[in-house]
């Protein structure tokens, strides 16, 4: 890696107030990205290390084409070489740390279940599960997963994704935890679809386990979804009247990783059929 990030022995020879080796810098620079959800301009970088501009861009630009940073419209982030080290570990514990005080108060205000879930390939993976006793009736676990097409939670997140994208996580037939799960492709578009006007929210009644009914809402980076929280109760909880205080809490949790809430995007094109 030493090697490959040398500068240009024609580049500029900056200030001796600076550090003097290009691994130092490299530190410098890398140490800024806290979490693998942190997205940082040019400017910014160059600003907090005290780095030239063209110096920064510079090694900004080696670490993208050697896989430790991706360059993205957010801004640079940690790139996939760099999240291969434990990074996905590190942004798995940050946002359950982020989320923590808030799967709390909701399951307090609802006495209800709550969860916490990441995306992955056609399947969520449960991070988190609040609720007392009441978590011992709800077959779920930390550590677990489920078929995301048949979670609230899972619904949740795949709303932000493309239509090609989520062609190419499902294969026809689509696979049925219950009569009442979606088992084919153009119903999970329409789907998704709906939740898209209901601003994101994605209800799932007696689709993963029968007589459980759940209101999820994802977690918005600047990219997509890096999560989402759900309340859980028996199918005939009124889902409808928690909504609110899930959009509440996924708003606190938005500000506390991001700094500002994501804006749900409206861009996506509906999928034909």
């Amino acid at each position: 890696m030493t090697s490959a990030l040398r500068l240009d022995p024609r580049s500029e020879v900056d200030s001796g107030a600076l550090p003097p080796s290009m691994m130092e810098r490299v530190t410098l620079i890398m140490e800024l990205f806290e979490r693998p959800q942190t997205h940082l301009t040019l400017e910014t970088v160059s600003r907090r290390t005290h780095l030239p501009r063209s110096t920064t861009h510079r090694i900004l630009d080696q670490l993208v084409r050697l896989d430790w940073l991706q360059h993205t419209v957010a801004g640079y982030r940690l790139g996939p070489r760099a999240l291969g080290l434990g990074g996905r570990e590190i942004g798995h514990s940050a946002l359950r740390a982020a989320a923590a005080p808030q799967l709390l108060d909701l399951a307090v205000r609802t006495k209800m279940v709550v969860h916490l879930a990441v995306l992955d390939g056609p399947e969520i993976y449960y991070l988190d599960k609040v609720g007392g006793r009441a978590a011992v009736d709800i077959p779920s676990r930390v550590g677990g997963r489920a078929v995301a097409h048949c979670t609230g939670l899972g619904k949740a997140m795949l709303a932000w994704l493309s239509p090609e994208e989520i062609d190419a996580r499902y294969e026809q037939p689509i696979e049925q935890r219950t009569t009442h799960s979606i088992g084919r492709l153009d119903h999970l578009h329409r789907e998704l679809r709906t939740i898209r006007r209901r601003g994101g929210l994605a209800i799932d009644r007696g689709e993963c386990f029968p007589d459980l009914g759940c209101v999820g809402l994802a977690l918005r980076g600047p990219e997509g979804p890096v999560g989402a929280i759900s309340v859980v109760g028996d199918g005939s909880s009124p889902l409808e009247l928690v909504a609110p205080l899930v959009v509440k809490a996924v708003r606190t949790v938005s500000e506390e990783l991001f700094g500002t809430p994501q804006p749900y995007r409206r861009d996506i094109p509906d999928a034909v059929g």
